[in-house]
């Protein structure tokens, strides 16, 4: 007999795991500030670190999944649409030119390196571009979007997104630790992990633990990244032929809450979303944020690092120190930030 509960029940369960885990973040965050005075790893970290524990010890089921992918996608988007309300972009912009060019560079150089140390590590051609793309743009997005238009195999697919996810965490917890290192403000870090991070919601993870104005610099310059996936996906198909095989809308070139964002950023620097109104915005999308943090988590289990071969994770890793060798050598050569 057909299951007659309404569908839009369906992704409960998940949510409900990632909420769980989201209060339990927060709970140990406030701990570690009775603690110690101040968080020593903040919720959004804690909430991927209890989601990944959860996954090593219990693969969700089918049952979970819904609510699972609904918390990393969609939440996180509509989580990312609200932190526009509360942006200052002029001071975001105040980069100007410079950021955008190194941002440009920093792609195609990463693109050019990745597929580069693929090939010479004797990776195919199109795993080779699956990394190359994923490390360079935005992480599994890119990979899936990529992987049709240059007829990648299933198989290649998996290896490409397997350690990228599993990698993309441990970028979140180390890449603070090149803040006294290197000398850099917040503005800038925010500036390089938005350059480097993999994936929106691994920016987010790495930058507003530093400072919310890292975490605002990160997501925008990672955004700006995000939008470059455009014009990849219409070069890999024209090289390839495909482009009268693939439907490319504008909503495949330009994700909507990259356009969300934009606009409630333009709407609060114009004044038309007052404080006292951006201030509430602001937290629920904290909140929402860290539930996706926490629904992430539990899509990564760190046993694929024993699958996917050596040789790939020496391209993904490889292609990572490229990343952020080349962008903190342009934010200091054009001094942004």
């Amino acid at each position: 007999m057909p299951d007659a509960r309404p569908r839009w029940s369906a992704p409960f369960p998940g949510l409900a795991l990632a909420a769980a885990l989201t209060v339990a973040a927060w709970a140990l965050q406030a701990a570690e500030t009775r603690l110690f005075g101040h968080p020593v790893i903040e919720a959004i970290v804690l909430a991927i670190l209890l989601g990944m524990i959860v996954r090593t010890a219990w693969k969700p089921g089918p049952r979970w999944e819904p609510g699972i992918k609904l918390g990393a996608k969609q939440v996180l988007e509509i989580a990312i649409v609200l932190l526009g309300a509360s942006v200052n972009l002029p001071l975001l912009m105040s980069a100007g030119a410079p950021l955008l060019i190194s941002i440009l560079i920093v792609v195609v150089g990463g693109l050019a390196a990745a597929y580069g140390l693929g090939r010479t590590l004797g990776l195919n051609p199109r795993l080779a571009t699956l990394i190359a793309c994923g490390n360079a743009i935005c992480g599994n997005s890119a990979i899936a979007a990529v992987a049709p238009v240059i007829g990648a195999d299933k198989e290649d697919v998996a290896s490409s997104i397997a350690f990228t996810a599993v990698l993309g965490v441990i970028v979140v917890l180390t890449l603070p630790l090149l803040i006294p290192l290197l000398g850099f403000s917040d503005y800038q870090y925010g500036a390089l992990a938005g350059m480097t991070v993999y994936a929106v919601p691994q920016v987010i993870a790495a930058t507003f633990p530093v400072s919310a104005l890292s975490g605002e610099v990160g997501t925008l310059v990672k955004l700006v990244r995000v939008l470059l996936l455009g014009p990849i996906v219409v070069f890999f198909s024209l090289r390839n032929r495909r482009i009268g095989e693939q439907k490319l809308s504008a909503g495949s070139l330009v994700p909507w809450f990259i356009t969300g964002f934009l606009v409630l950023a333009m709407l609060r620097s114009v004044g038309l979303i007052p404080a006292e109104v951006a201030g509430p915005v602001r937290e629920v999308s904290r909140w929402m944020t860290v539930i996706a943090m926490a629904a992430l988590g539990l899509g990564v289990d760190v046993r694929v690092l024993g699958k996917v071969g050596g040789r790939v994770i020496a391209t993904v890793t490889g292609s990572l120190v490229v990343l952020i060798t080349l962008s903190a050598l342009l934010i200091r050569f054009f001094g942004i930030g």
